[in-house]
């Protein structure tokens, strides 16, 4: 089988890499194609894997190339994991909108509209050209915002786009060690938008143990959420909401230390991801090295800010002792792979069209929900329970502004750009939308490409 990695000269395609080197089931990949609009860039992660490489037996063919038809002619399955605008683009998606004391984040907030509008008409471009030239594919999106790029490509492509996230499997793997139980047995209940979700069972041998988690002070304390929120707020809810739902509940004092910290995240990984490819450029035989140090800074001051750090400074350790090929969007991402390409069954929450499992929302609408996946593709299962009134009214809310952001793309409008800006419930304010969308369009040229009616 063939696998297109789009973005593949990207800091985490050595994770994807380790995944399928690893994999020693049948049919398993065999070719993988990297593309990248950076020729360095691919030269340089291509010296890292074929490094990762070495003591594996039948590795995958590799290629890399900056052509993105010969990347995707004949593929099984395509990844995409880009950033239209690079790091610098993050960096104004963060400061435009804390310039107007208002969050600056990549996905959630005004950060994540900007981002959204500038990708859309790339990924749309790209999906067209994907049932061209690889029409049986399927597309694994890991592009951010997950949720938005990947309902946009379902309407050229259909259900054989699927979002990933890592976020809700990793909070999965984590509850179970927490609870003691196999990770891979374990049934989560969830429900949500990408990088807005909340899980509300969590059931092992056919018993819901999310009730015996939130009752213990000694387990809560174990689990960053709770270091997050706080132990008595998630036990007011019931469950266990996704991390970034911080920027909801915890708004002012998220934009507060954003806005005192010497640097944001994008700041952060600009510095850190220059200096990497900088130096690995110059330093090949040790590129896999240079790597590996910067993932570990890297890990370590993830959501800092929520965390009481600041981007940089160590707040938290993860787990380093789980093989990271398994974690993440790696692992996800080899998972639905697997499934659909040996009809493995498995059980993952994913972004697929909702098709009618959140009664409250559209049927063509992208939502984050566990997903059977199989080698009939992806299906989404039915809920424990639907969402009550306060995870649905954030839902649809969140899903107009997205909603609004895709029309802006599509079709070059202002209109829908200022509705999706004044329409989200963090931005709060008409005055302050209409500054947004004049700062992202003079900040990001291509923010203002994708809403200029000469497009």
């Amino acid at each position: 089988m063939k696998l297109a990695i789009l973005g593949g000269g990207g800091f985490r395609t050595p994770f994807v890499w380790q995944a399928l080197i690893r994999d020693m089931g049948t049919p398993r990949v065999d070719h993988v194609t990297l593309y990248d609009i950076s020729e360095s860039r691919l030269g340089i992660i291509e010296n890292i894997l074929k490094e990762l490489s070495q003591g594996f037996d039948d590795v995958p063919t590799l290629t890399v190339t900056t052509n993105l038809k010969e990347a995707l002619e004949g593929a099984d399955f395509i990844f995409a994991a880009i950033r239209e605008g690079g790091l610098e683009g993050r960096c104004c998606d963060e400061h435009v909108a804390l310039d107007h004391n208002v969050l600056g984040q990549e996905t959630t907030g005004p950060g994540g509209i900007a981002y959204a509008i500038r990708t859309v008409p790339i990924m749309l471009h790209i999906a067209q050209l994907v049932k061209e030239v690889a029409p049986q594919a399927f597309f694994i999106n890991f592009t951010n915002p997950a949720g938005i790029i990947t309902e946009a490509m379902q309407s050229v492509l259909g259900d054989r786009v699927v979002g990933i996230c890592d976020t809700p499997s990793e909070l999965g793997r984590r509850v179970a060690g927490i609870l003691g139980v196999d990770h891979a047995s374990i049934q989560m209940d969830y429900v949500g938008l990408n990088h807005l979700g909340w899980m509300r069972r969590v059931v092992s041998n056919g018993k819901d143990v999310l009730p015996e988690l939130l009752a213990q002070d000694t387990l809560l304390d174990k689990m960053e959420e709770s270091k997050i929120f706080g132990k008595d707020w998630i036990r007011e809810l019931g469950a266990v909401p996704n991390e970034y739902l911080y920027y909801y509940y915890d708004n002012k004092d998220a934009v507060r230390r954003i806005i005192e910290s010497p640097q944001t995240r994008g700041d952060y990984l600009l510095k850190t991801q220059t200096a990497f490819y900088r130096h690995a450029g110059t330093d090949l035989p040790n590129a896999t090295q240079i790597w590996w140090n910067t993932v570990d800074a890297r890990n370590a001051s993830y959501m800092a800010e929520a965390l009481g750090g600041v981007q940089g400074a160590p707040t938290t350790q993860r787990d380093n002792d789980i093989d990271p090929s398994q974690l993440g969007y790696a692992g996800v991402a080899l998972a639905v792979m697997a499934a659909i390409s040996r009809n493995e069954r498995q059980t993952m929450i994913l972004n697929v069209r909702n098709s009618g499992t959140v009664h409250a929302m559209p049927d063509d609408a992208v939502v984050e929900v566990p997903t059977l996946v199989d080698g009939n593709g992806v299906h989404p299962l039915s809920l424990y329970a639907q969402p009550d009134l306060h995870q649905l009214g954030l839902m649809q809310q969140v899903k107009s502004v997205e909603r609004h952001a895709i029309l802006a793309a599509t079709e070059h409008s202002t209109h829908e750009a200022l509705l999706a800006f004044g329409l989200h419930p963090l931005v709060d304010s008409i005055s302050i939308a209409h500054d947004l969308l004049e700062g992202y369009t003079q900040a990001i040229p291509g923010v203002a490409r994708a809403l200029s009616k000469e497009h």
